[in-house]
């Protein structure tokens, strides 16, 4: 089995594109994996995504948060031959929210299952990215996918993650997770 744990940061913001809508004009500044199979990181720019593509079609399940609306969109136009969508994928942020009827952040699923915040967000990742300071970049969606793996193993040995409610209350969302 290998895991294969995504995310990507973006080299524009809606307001660049035009909004949510044009999710597929905002483009690869980086990307990151995990691989259970490698036992690390992998770190890839928006000139590497064809390797990038190669290590997402190769994994026996294509682990994120907010994957298949975001990281997924943003990658297509890369990818004219391949519907990424096809790719086995867990999609923690739909299994949530098929639950819970409502979205809710990583950080905030983070913060009540782990203790653990983001280290910053993507407004900052594009600002970093426009700067030329792409080692902070590369570092903040290793973090990410990072959080995200450890969210999904929390998941995965518990059957549930917490989340925090508006008034702040810790909850509890089933998860199905397992480890086949």
């Amino acid at each position: 089995m290998n895991y294969v744990f995504f995310d990507l940061e973006t080299q524009n913001l809606f307001e660049d594109v035009g909004g949510r809508d044009h999710v597929d004009q905002l483009k690869v500044a980086c990307a990151v994996t995990y691989s259970t199979m490698k036992n690390d990181f992998t770190i890839y720019w928006e000139k590497d995504v064809p390797a990038l593509m190669a290590e997402l079609k190769s994994a026996t399940k294509v682990v994120g948060f907010n994957v298949l609306h975001f990281d997924y969109r943003v990658l297509q136009p890369y990818a004219t031959h391949l519907r990424l969508a096809s790719i086995p994928t867990i999609d923690m942020l739909a299994d949530i929210q098929k639950v819970l009827g409502f979205r809710v952040s990583l950080d905030n699923v983070a913060g009540a299952s782990l203790g653990a915040a983001k280290s910053a967000d993507g407004i900052q990742s594009v600002e970093w990215f426009r700067k030329g300071e792409l080692d902070k970049v590369a570092d903040y969606c290793k973090a990410d996918v990072d959080i995200t793996r450890r969210v999904f193993e929390f998941g995965q040995d518990n059957g549930f993650v917490y989340y925090k409610s508006k008034l702040g209350s810790k909850l509890k969302v089933v998860v199905n997770w397992s480890k086949k």
